[in-house]
């Protein structure tokens, strides 16, 4: 009997802490050959920049592949089932897969695809892990499900109506094995306890929610769940949406019909700077322009004067998280930053303020 591959897919919101839970994932995969798929947002080739310039050899270029061509649930065929194929193939083929999802990506999709003929014989869905920002949460973004909202609505009859995020993020909780609230650190033990007991009351029966800080959780915990859940299909149903994304749904043209779950209420640009020449002042800036722009996520690299070593930047709202990284060898020595928000960010305000900060006149 052929055993099959085990794949884990890494489901959450923008700026969940996906990566972070991956990256420790690699620095202590006891020596599991672990390939990853991420699937970044947009064409902008940061997360798997991050995840290969961890230092180790589970970060071999070879094991990261990134998929750059939209949100992952609408290009299960031109991308996911190639990508797929191709690693099951490889003749040192990965004792586990680990697929990281877009921040707006449904994870019913993805599952589904696992029973697609070229791979459903070959490779399973160990688990769906949904990451979940603690803090944003407890205070009632993008989240229907939590007290805090359920508090909002009872006074505000706006919130009777469901926004995109908030569909967003019930199917993520619906699709979920395993749940984490990542940065806890952030809240006090009743916040973090009432949101562990919302979550519980909102997911299926069964399924493991666990309060985690940094992404930090044992590989044992994570991978080796056994779940099979292209099979339990039933169980994860949509919340709001209906994909279906299999050989049989095609529109005239033989293509597959690619439906809009609220994609275009994001925006996301690069901004490139010059050289910075301290670190923590540059990080304080990057958080007030954060706060002043209502950006959801910003994250990147920093090229800080006189160190060798090139600077990551990963910030949800104004708090940011920074460490250095890799050196930056033979690589220009530039500043690289993703800015993600919803539709209406201000662009030019946002560049000029980085800039006044880098280049003063």
């Amino acid at each position: 009997m052929v055993t099959k591959t085990p794949a884990t897919i890494i489901t959450g919101f923008l700026g969940a802490g996906k990566t972070t839970l991956i990256r420790n994932m690699l620095e202590n995969s006891d020596g599991r050959r672990i390939a990853l798929i991420i699937n970044e947002f947009g064409d902008l080739g940061v997360d798997g920049d991050i995840l290969k310039g961890c230092g180790d050899e589970t970060c071999r270029e070879e094991d990261v592949v990134e998929l750059s061509n939209g949100c992952i649930c609408c290009t299960v065929a031109d991308d996911f089932i190639p990508t797929m194929e191709k690693l099951l193939a490889r003749d040192d083929k990965p004792d586990h897969i680990v697929i990281e999802t877009s921040g707006l990506a449904l994870p019913q999709p993805l599952v589904r695809a696992f029973n697609w003929p070229g791979i459903s014989t070959r490779v399973t869905v160990d688990g769906v892990v949904t990451v979940v920002d603690g803090k944003a949460v407890s205070e009632g973004r993008f989240a229907h499900s939590v007290a805090a909202v359920d508090a909002q609505r009872a006074t505000d009859e706006n919130l009777d109506h469901e926004t995109p995020l908030s569909e967003l993020f019930a199917d993520q909780v619906a699709c979920a094995d395993m749940i984490l609230v990542n940065k806890t650190d952030l809240l006090d033990g009743d916040q973090a306890d009432a949101l562990v007991n919302d979550l519980r009351k909102n997911a299926r029966d069964g399924v493991q929610v666990l309060k985690t800080s940094m992404g930090r959780l044992p590989v044992d915990v994570l991978l080796g769940q056994g779940i099979a859940a292209e099979g339990d299909l039933d169980a994860r149903h949509e919340v709001h949406h209906r994909h279906d994304h299999d050989d049989n749904h095609k529109d005239e043209s033989g293509h597959h019909d690619h439906h809009d779950h609220h994609h275009d209420d994001f925006e996301s640009f690069v901004i490139e700077l010059g050289e910075v020449n301290d670190a923590k002042s540059f990080s304080d800036n990057v958080s007030n322009i954060i706060r002043d722009n209502d950006i959801l996520r910003l994250k990147g690299f920093a090229a800080i004067s006189g160190k060798p070593m090139r600077l990551t930047l990963q910030a949800v709202g104004p708090r940011v998280d920074t460490y250095f990284d890799q050196p930056f060898g033979s690589a220009p020595r530039v500043t690289r930053l993703v800015v993600i928000g919803q539709v209406g960010l201000d662009r030019s305000a946002i560049e000029a303020a980085l800039h006044a900060y880098v280049d003063p006149r």
